[in-house]
């Protein structure tokens, strides 16, 4: 099943979104977003944001009742290795209390980005982030799938993590 976009606007995105910019890319003035990715994410009729790093915040509806929503960044930044040009797709899924994430969690997230065929965790800060990337240059089915990937992984860790919670 197709996640349904929504743009129900969420208690602490805003604060999350601060987090995953990081304070001294907050105070920067606001980038250009990438209109390639725009192009695409209108063609796939999804409903977005751009905050002020440039990327791309979309909330996705994650079940038929609405009572599961997933936040999912699309990153405008395109990085490079060696000639190969990347974009990352970022889905947070788990916050820990303090700065480490608990040694079962984090084991947990080892496990699952081992099974995951398309992206795995990484922390930053204290928060879990589903990640895939794709090609700089991808196509907007490639990006469909990439963002499917990451809100369903981070969705599914998210509740089997915090069970009866739900704040991305």
């Amino acid at each position: 099943m197709r996640p349904i976009p929504t743009a129900i606007a969420l208690p602490g995105l805003l604060a999350l979104g601060l987090c995953l910019n990081g304070s001294a890319l907050a105070q920067q003035a606001k980038r250009a977003p990438d209109p390639a990715i725009e192009a695409q994410l209108k063609a796939l009729d999804y409903k977005y944001e751009v905050d002020d790093d440039g990327d791309y915040k979309l909330v996705f509806d994650m079940d038929e009742a609405g009572t599961r929503s997933q936040l999912v960044f699309v990153r405008s930044a395109v990085e490079d290795y060696d000639g190969h040009k990347s974009r990352d797709i970022l889905s947070p899924g788990y916050r820990a209390s303090g700065d480490a994430l608990p040694a079962n969690v984090a084991n947990r997230l080892l496990e699952a980005s081992m099974d995951n065929l398309m992206g795995g965790w990484s922390k930053q800060g204290n928060l879990a982030i589903f990640i895939v990337r794709i090609p700089a240059d991808a196509s907007k089915e490639t990006l469909d799938a990439a963002i499917t990937a990451a809100i369903n992984s981070a969705d599914q860790m998210e509740a089997e993590l915090t069970p009866g919670q739900d704040e991305f």
